[in-house]
């Protein structure tokens, strides 16, 4: 057994204290950067178009039942314990001011609508909406609208469609669907997506798909963490890549200006950024809550794992946790970050 096997395998049993697996993510983010050779312009440059040629022949999505299995069928409850009063399972906004995770739930979700330029009457759909923490705040806000959220996850569908009922909102439908097969049946004034790009290969297939789905003037307001230069795939092709392995299988970590590249018809109006401190505070912030209600996460797995397993899981979540702190804090939050991009189709003349 190597030593990096050895160092996950006791982590995952918490004999390893949280100072050296901090380090040992830094360690790795070093080691990332090296991969994408960020000191080396023409190195960097070639990473990038070789990237591009390798997912145009992709499938739009990869992976999507591990990747579902691995987040989105986890139990409701779970994320009731770990998240703030929204259930954003995606990067809140801890602008000055802005203090604790449910007030930092409440300014991103405000400026997502504000950015995507939604008004009341619109036909909204959105791609990947989680436990429906921008679906059910879009129905609040929006009631003349009529959204329609998809989500790979049965048991995301029941909890918003649930919510939403108890809150008294009709204009709220969630479909269940792998993005790869889903093909609406009508056209869009605005497309809204929350972290659900990340788990795409081919974007140049789903802009283009997007670009046929939005109504002329239509368009498409896009959240997504991503490295400033250099786009990757997340693979397991060691045992380094325990984070594809357990939590981000047929993921993508994509650079900051790769949608510029690949937007097709799509054209860019504005684009914003939050710092990767942002990320780091909230999930510094998951981390605390988990860490709080351990003895509830345990039952919550213990449902259907031994006592064992369920500890495994445990810690397994933890690291997680650490690992999005440690690398969206990097380099104070300048090498990994949020991108926020407003697109449009042209109007027609």
């Amino acid at each position: 057994m190597s030593l990096t096997d050895s160092f996950i395998q006791l982590s995952e049993r918490g004999l390893v204290p949280d100072f050296l697996i901090r380090a040992g993510i830094r360690n790795l983010c070093k080691k990332r950067l090296a991969q994408c050779r960020v000191d080396d312009c023409e190195a960097n440059a070639e990473l990038v178009e070789e990237y591009l040629r390798n997912v145009d022949q992709s499938a739009l999505a990869v992976e999507t039942d591990k990747a579902n299995a691995q987040h989105y069928e986890v139990p409701a409850e779970f994320y009731h314990l770990v998240l703030g009063k929204n259930l954003k399972y995606s990067c809140c906004c801890y602008d000055p001011g802005t203090h604790g995770l449910d007030k930092a739930e409440d300014r991103a979700l405000e400026l997502t609508c504000k950015r995507a330029d939604l008004q009341d009457g619109q036909e909204i759909l959105e791609l990947g909406c989680g436990w429906g923490s921008l679906s059910l705040w879009m129905a609040k806000h929006f009631p003349k609208s009529r959204i329609r959220s998809v989500s790979n996850s049965q048991s995301q569908r029941e909890y918003i469609m649930g919510t939403a009922k108890e809150r008294g909102f009709n204009n709220l439908e969630v479909v269940t669907a792998d993005v790869n097969a889903f093909k609406p049946d009508q056209s869009y004034d605005r497309v809204v997506s929350v972290e659900m790009f990340e788990h795409v290969r081919n974007h140049r297939q789903l802009f283009q798909q997007i670009f046929n789905w939005l109504n002329p003037g239509g368009k498409l307001f896009t959240h997504v963490f991503c490295h400033r230069s250099t786009s990757y795939p997340f693979e397991v092709e060691g045992e380094d890549d325990w984070m594809s392995k357990h939590f981000f299988s047929g993921g993508t970590m994509p650079a900051d200006e790769l949608f510029l590249r690949i937007c097709g018809g799509l054209e860019l109006e504005r684009r914003w950024r939050w710092s990767g401190r942002h990320y780091g505070e909230t999930s510094e912030d998951w981390l605390r809550n988990l860490d709080q209600n351990k003895s509830a996460a345990l039952r919550i797995f213990e449902n259907d794992q031994t006592p064992a397993e369920a500890k495994k899981i445990f810690h397994r979540w933890r690291i997680f946790f650490l690992a999005c702190a440690e690398t969206f804090a990097y380099a104070r939050g300048q090498e990994w970050w949020v991108s926020h991009y407003l697109f449009a189709k042209p109007a027609k003349e």
